[in-house]
């Protein structure tokens, strides 16, 4: 093993080297000496796993103490973020971090409109030092309103819009626990949730759900916080869902891992551990209360409000599978980018503690983030042909909110990472995603069509143990071949025989000695009907203007004329103007992706 400037590189007896990121390394244990030597294990925030053996004792200990230090820096500036240099021109790099921008998201939701509009009383961080300068707020709320509703939330996080859901005015918001203490009211802080129940006239009430467990939530009002006093507001129904706090969800997904790395277990050792660690009983309570959101707005067209202690936490996992269940944009490459930028980075959630960034305290180390991303592909089991993105994308964003090669991730707010300079100094993750996209298309997706809202089926029976991700390293635990990756090769292998066979045709006429005027047009012809045929499948929907594609039996899209993203100018493609970029995932939800894709009848597999 050694150790190199960007990440530790160990060689198993093979010979065949095998990178570690030093940010990925979440402990180093030397375990007793023997025989052979000292070994060392090192075990990863993605889930891998290393043992490897130093034949000397004062080595292995240089080695352990080496890895210590790299793996857990002190100042951000050590970050690999700061050290990252891809060589690319500085107009590409400030192009990368406005290819995401959360107002225009607002945009496509309808904002502003006649009851919300974005707002800047934030933009010196007046109102709350965790959230982003821009606020999507009520109109009827007043700056002086906001000022003094943050003094009565933990933290000033005041509430805010989270998603509109512009069919029927219902709208999803989030914020922090109230400092009420057992009977302590703020009169502008009611006047702040009754301003978002009338956003929405067509409901005769709100909800406002507290995501903590109930005992959890009596037990901060001794300490001057607690939750909302339904006598003190007009129209809200109050609900407690119940889900752990980080402290519990860490203790979970360790005794899960302890599950993982038993080599060899029995059928009874192994669910009994699954069963003991708790873990997908969590995913369970988080994926409920966002089936709970998503039904209030949809069915019952009532806005909800929605916290847990800082609303950073349990908040943006709940809020962010909801918009996953009712906005079809979101399962899209772009959409989730949206997703996790507007819910989780603008938001301040605090990847820094939460992935153990920096050496700090291990008690604020907890797998929020990555019980989100799990929810989502549990989603994706249940529908695998609603999500335009298979989990390899899913892994992808995974390792980078730990490998801090990127500087989305770092810091735990918009203001802290304006003052590390990260914009200036960094660069941004989704580029590089969309840069690679092809490796991450789901090729059963079916686009916007085929499902606007989805609804999960949440009985324990439906949740999987997520073998690819905790045992993804594990090679013996996964099939030799995967069904999916074989027809996304197919796609390929097709599309590139259309287009050797355009070739060909084009130098039919030239064989058959058509005269030149004629082998000119028809070669422009030939090339008009496959101009498209470049790009193996769509990522964005696009409208039919008529009605969507037939879906046939086995699952594949009757075969249409192709149309799609790929056809735009490439204008529309460039980092340098965000909106034309996203102009093509930015539709209305009536649009749909054609995916003319082979007919495999996938069923018996």
């Amino acid at each position: 093993m050694f150790a190199s400037g960007e990440a530790p590189v160990y060689r198993p007896f093979s010979f065949r080297s095998q990178q570690i990121l030093h940010h990925h390394i979440a402990s180093v244990e030397k375990l007793p000496l023997t025989a052979s030597g000292c070994p060392l294990l090192i075990r990863c925030k993605n889930f891998r796993t290393a043992h490897f053996v130093v034949g000397q004792e004062r080595d292995c200990h240089e080695v352990y103490v080496s890895l210590l230090k790299l793996s857990q820096p002190v100042k951000p500036e050590e970050l690999y973020a700061f050290s990252y240099n891809p060589k690319m021109p500085k107009d590409n790099r400030e192009a990368g971090w406005k290819l995401i921008d959360v107002k225009v998201d607002y945009q496509r939701m309808g904002i502003p409109n006649d009851y919300w509009e974005i707002t800047d009383f934030n933009k010196d961080y007046e109102v709350c030092s965790t959230y982003s300068p821009h606020l999507a707020l009520p109109k009827a709320a007043t700056k002086g309103t906001v000022l003094a509703s943050a003094k009565f939330r933990s933290r000033g996080r005041i509430p805010v819009l989270s998603y509109f859901h512009k069919e029927n005015n219902a709208a999803i918001c989030r914020c922090s626990q109230p400092l009420s203490g057992f009977n302590a009211r703020c009169p502008e802080d009611e006047q702040l949730l009754q301003a978002i129940g009338e956003a929405n006239p067509g409901s005769p009430f709100m909800y406002v759900v507290d995501t903590r467990p109930k005992l959890n939530a009596i037990a901060n009002r001794a300490a001057g916080k607690g939750y909302e006093n339904v006598d003190n507001y007009d129209n809200i129904r109050f609900k407690f869902i119940g889900i752990e706090n980080i402290h519990v969800m860490r203790s979970s997904l360790q005794k899960l891992l302890e599950v993982c790395e038993t080599k060899s277990p029995s059928m009874s050792d192994f669910l009994t551990g699954l069963e003991n660690s708790g873990w997908l009983r969590h995913i369970k309570a988080v994926m409920d209360a966002g089936v709970f959101l998503a039904k209030a707005v949809k069915e019952e067209k009532a806005s909800v409000l929605v916290h847990c202690s800082d609303g950073w936490d349990r908040t943006a996992q709940v809020c962010s599978v909801a918009c996953l269940l009712l906005d079809p944009f979101y399962r899209t490459f772009k959409g989730f980018m949206f997703l996790i930028e507007k819910e989780w980075i603008a938001m301040g959630h605090k990847f820094s503690h939460r992935c153990g960034h920096l050496d700090g305290d291990p008690k604020e180390v907890s797998p929020v983030f990555t019980q989100f991303v799990e929810c989502t592909w549990q989603l994706m089991q249940q529908f695998p042909c609603a999500f335009a993105f298979n989990e390899r994308f899913l892994f992808e964003i995974h390792d980078h909110v730990f490998s801090c090669q990127f500087g989305n991730f770092l810091g735990t707010c918009h203001k802290e990472r304006e003052d590390l300079k990260i914009f200036e100094k960094t660069h941004s993750l989704w580029p590089f995603l969309l840069q690679r996209k092809q490796e991450f298309r789901n090729p059963l997706y079916k686009g916007f069509a085929a499902y606007k809202e989805l609804r999960p089926n949440t009985f324990p029976y439906s949740f999987q143990f997520w073998c690819g991700l905790y045992n993804r390293f594990d090679k013996g635990m996964h099939p030799k071949q995967c069904v999916l990756d074989h027809l996304l090769g197919c796609i390929r292998q097709r599309l590139e025989l259309e287009d050797a066979a355009a070739e060909l045709e084009e130098k039919l006429p030239l064989a058959d000695g058509l005269p030149l005027e004629e082998t000119s047009t028809l070669s422009k012809l030939t090339t008009a009907s496959t101009g498209c045929s470049k790009s193996p499948m769509v990522n964005t929907p696009q409208d039919y203007g008529e009605s969507p594609p037939l879906i046939l039996a086995n699952g594949s899209l009757a075969r249409k004329e192709r149309e799609g993203p790929d056809c735009l100018p490439k204008s529309q493609e460039g980092l340098a103007n965000p909106l034309g970029v996203l102009e093509s995932e930015l539709v209305a939800a009536n649009g749909s992706a054609q995916l003319d894709a082979p007919a495999l009848n996938l069923q018996d597999h």
